[in-house]
Formats: structure tokens, C-alpha cells, sequence
């Protein structure tokens, strides 16, 4: 008899044990295949989030990322589609973008979503956002009950928020019209991170915009400091009888300090340019405008040109510092900034300095016969404070090796890591110092600006804007 094999049984497994027998279907076996599931899962899971960090890294375009969300969060649940809804600053609640792998569905789903968000949008204008641009949480339940209501009870719906910053700036859905259909715990923490890294990509879009306004904002600091540089002298004129030393040390590109010699005459001037000669009357000036930046900079070049016209009409100092102050009263009261001023006309052939003040800090005269310091001050206010301000004039002669110094307020309120100031006695020592051991004005003005940055710890920024000026009456000088 020949024998005939006992054929499988289409419910038993195939044999894997190599043995010719064939096992049944037993809990390990199971439990294995259960696992391998699992992994080719997660595998594909892991794939496609690692998809959308490549493309968060990727791309420059946001509206292309975000064509990803809806995609990417229905791909990693398994579910039928998805839905970003994102709030505009202006309370309006818009879809951003919808997958559905059913094309037919699609534009009904796209109705409805669009429905809703219109209603949510048409009922909470007035208070849809809290003082952080957030839609609030009594708006967001209400976006969450109509999505539900427009898309029916049998769509299994799961939302999350996409938070910038702690804001809720918009929610990510996700459905499926599958009845069996459950939302796991895990499931949800896929939709989450998707919606956190969604959160991500906005931020990055709004910080690269900010980012190029600073740019913008950058190179138009540039452009204000280099046109302010251009404003201030170039290098100080050749004066007869004198030398001469000047720096400005802005805190900011853009500062409000200022400088500036003038010639006192429109004859001068042409002489000048025909002859390349620098003698007569010079005006010189230093002011400070309370503040810094750009507004200060703005005001330094206003009154720098205002300043330059009153000088040839040939006034007493006094009186230009009187025509000034009129002059920029109305603009100055409106913008509640004001403008200290010292302004001093000196004169080589009699070398008299005559000087009026608008409550600047005062200069500093060293007496070289007596080895002694003097401040030059007069009363008068501030530019722009009181329309009827009185200024009085006053003068001083200088004699040979004489030394002035005119300087801001940055060097006096220059403060170091314990809160002291380098204050206008420690500012009189090193000046009467300098002097003394220095040679030349270019030699002082260096020595006084290394004291001021010692003491205020070195390779710090100066916190104001520092100039100083620094005028010395030549020893060979011939008297009047």
C-alpha cells in the first residue's frame, strides 16, 4: 500500500521548524508576529518624523513646511486626514491647510471646516485674542464644538494646539471616519509632537523676519553713523597761536554728542577755501542731548546746523545761544528732549576766549603760570527748556601753554563695577596731571580717555557718549 501524507490544514501555520512537522499557531508565535508589526510601525513612524525634521531644517519657505502638517500628522496615526487652523493677529480663525486622502470627501470637508472657523471668526470678533495675541480658551472650545457639530458625530476628531512662545497661535486636527477607530495615548503624542514642530517652524519664520528688520534697521544705523561722522570735523583746522585735539566716543553708533569749529565770518570762510588759511575768529562748540541713539542724533545734526547759521551773524555768544534756543524751543518741547550747549568764540589775535553756557558741563582751564584750574561756566538753561532764557556772556585771556579741555558728561558720569563715578575731581586731577607730563593736546586728550576706560573697567563699552576737546596756547606764542 503506498501511503498517502496527511495534507495541512489551511488554519495551521507553514512549518518554520525545519523539522517536517507542522506546529500550531501557539502564544509565542503570535506574540512574535504582534512585535514585528509593532516595529515596521514604528519604523514608519520614525521615517516620517525624521522626514519632517529634515524638511523643518530645509526649508526657507514656511507655506511649504506647512503643506507637510495635515499630511504628515494623518500619515504617523493612520487615520484619513488632517487640518491646521491658524489665527491671524487681527482675530480673524483661518484653515491653513487640509489633507484628505479621499478626493470625493475632500471639498465637503473643506466646506465644513471653512464653515466653522467663519462662525467662530463671525461670534468672537471683539475677544477672540488675550493681551498675549492668544485666542482665549473659551474661543478655542468653541473652535473644537463647531469642527465637531459641522464634521458629525461618526468622525473620530482629535485637536491639539500649536503653541509659539506659551500662545496658542492655532490647532492641529486630525480624523478618521473609521467607527473602530480609537485615539490611543499614543496616537495623540504623534499629533502633539507634529503640532510642536509646526510651532517650531512658525517661530523660526517669525524670528528670520525680525531678523532681517534688524538687518534693515543695522544698515540704516550705518548710514545715520557714517553721515553723524561725516558731520562732526574731519580733523581739527590749524588755528594761529594754538593747537588743537578733539574725539568723539559714541556709545551707540549713533549718538547724541557733539562737536564743531567755525569759522566766524563768511569772509573767512572764502578766505579759506582761495587762500588755504585759517586764521581769524573760531568758533568753537561742544553740546550733549539728553539721551542716545537716533532720536539724540537727529537733534545733534538739527542744532549743528542751526548753530552754523547764527554763528555768521556775527553775534555775542550770549545772544547766539539766545537765538538758538528760540529757534528750537518748539521742536525740542515737543520731542521732551533738551540740549546742554557750551559755546566760545576765540580770537588769535588777542587770544581772548569769550564763552557762553547753556548749562554744559563746564570747561576746564589749566593755568600753566600758576599750575592751577579754572572752570569756565556762566548761567543760562537748558536749550529748549524755557523760550525766555537769558544767557550772559563772559571772557577769559589765555597765556602761553594754557590748556582747555571742553567735554560731555560721559566722562564724568563714567561709572566703574562698585557704582563710583569718575567724577569732575577726579577728571581736574588727571587733567592738571596731564599738564604737566603730557606733550601736546593729542598726548592729554589720549591720557584723559585711558583714565576714564581704567577706571571703568578696560574693554568695557562706555555707557554714554564721550568727547572731549582739548585746546593749548602755544608756548612760543608772541602777546598781543
Amino acid at each position: 500500500m503506498t501511503a498517502v501524507p496527511f495534507p495541512r490544514q489551511p488554519s495551521q501555520p507553514p512549518d518554520r521548524t525545519g523539522s517536517g512537522a507542522s506546529p500550531e499557531i501557539t502564544p509565542v508565535f503570535a506574540l512574535k508576529e504582534l512585535v514585528a508589526r509593532l516595529n515596521r510601525e514604528q519604523h514608519k513612524i520614525q521615517d516620517l518624523l525624521s522626514s519632517l525634521g529634515f524638511a523643518l531644517r530645509s526649508f526657507n519657505n514656511l507655506n511649504q513646511f506647512l503643506e507637510l502638517i495635515p499630511l504628515m500628522a494623518s500619515r504617523v496615526t493612520d487615520s484619513d486626514g488632517g487640518a491646521l487652523i491658524l489665527y491671524k493677529p487681527n482675530g480673524q480663525i483661518r484653515l491653513e491647510r487640509l489633507h484628505c486622502q479621499d478626493s470625493h470627501w475632500s471639498q465637503d470637508l473643506r466646506r465644513a471646516l471653512e464653515s466653522a472657523t467663519r462662525q467662530i471668526t463671525a461670534s468672537s470678533v471683539t475677544a477672540a485674542t488675550d493681551e498675549s495675541g492668544a485666542l482665549t480658551p473659551a474661543v478655542t472650545a468653541a473652535l473644537d464644538h463647531q469642527i465637531s457639530h459641522y464634521l458629525g458625530t461618526e468622525i473620530q476628531l482629535f485637536g491639539t494646539a500649536i503653541l509659539v512662545k506659551n500662545a496658542e497661535r492655532g490647532r492641529l486636527y486630525v480624523f478618521s471616519r473609521d467607527p473602530e477607530y480609537v485615539w490611543t495615548e499614543t496616537r495623540q503624542k504623534l499629533v502633539r509632537l507634529v503640532a510642536d514642530q509646526t510651532a517650531v517652524a512658525i517661530e523660526n519664520d517669525e524670528l528670520t523676519v525680525e531678523l532681517r528688520k534688524k538687518e534693515r534697521l543695522d544698515r540704516e544705523l550705518e548710514i545715520g553713523a557714517e553721515i553723524q561722522l561725516r558731520l562732526l570735523p574731519r580733523q581739527c583746522p590749524k588755528i594761529e597761536g594754538i593747537e588743537l585735539a578733539a574725539r568723539c566716543k559714541t556709545a551707540n553708533r549713533v549718538g547724541g554728542d557733539y562737536y564743531d569749529f567755525i569759522p566766524a565770518s563768511y569772509d573767512q570762510v572764502r578766505s579759506k577755501r582761495e587762500e588755504g588759511l585759517e586764521s581769524g575768529r573760531w568758533s568753537l562748540a561742544i553740546g550733549d542731548v539728553m539721551g542716545k541713539g537716533v532720536p539724540a542724533g537727529l537733534i545733534m545734526t538739527m542744532t549743528r546746523g542751526m548753530l552754523r547759521a547764527e554763528v555768521l551773524n556775527g553775534h555775542s555768544p550770549a545772544r547766539i545761544l539766545q537765538h538758538l534756543n528760540r529757534v528750537m524751543y518748539a521742536d525740542l518741547e515737543n520731542s521732551n528732549r533738551f540740549v546742554t550747549l557750551f559755546y566760545s568764540e576765540y580770537d588769535p589775535k588777542t587770544r581772548i576766549l569769550s564763552y557762553s553756557n547753556a548749562a554744559h558741563n563746564p570747561p576746564l582751564l589749566w593755568q600753566a603760570a600758576t599750575n592751577t584750574i579754572k572752570r569756565l561756566d556762566t548761567l543760562g538753561m537748558l536749550i529748549g527748556l524755557d523760550a525766555d532764557t537769558q544767557y550772559q556772556d563772559a571772557q577769559v585771556y589765555l597765556h602761553p601753554s594754557d590748556t582747555l579741555i571742553y567735554y560731555t558728561d560721559g566722562f564724568t558720569d563714567a561709572a566703574n563695577q562698585h557704582g563710583d563715578r569718575f567724577d569732575e575731581e577726579n577728571l581736574t586731577q588727571a587733567f592738571q596731571w596731564a599738564c604737566q607730563h603730557c606733550k601736546g593736546p593729542q598726548a592729554i586728550l589720549e591720557y584723559l580717555f585711558t583714565q576714564v576706560q581704567n577706571f571703568s573697567e578696560p574693554n568695557t563699552r562706555n555707557a554714554d557718549d564721550m568727547t572731549l576737546i582739548v585746546m593749548q596756547i602755544q608756548s612760543d606764542a608772541i602777546a598781543p
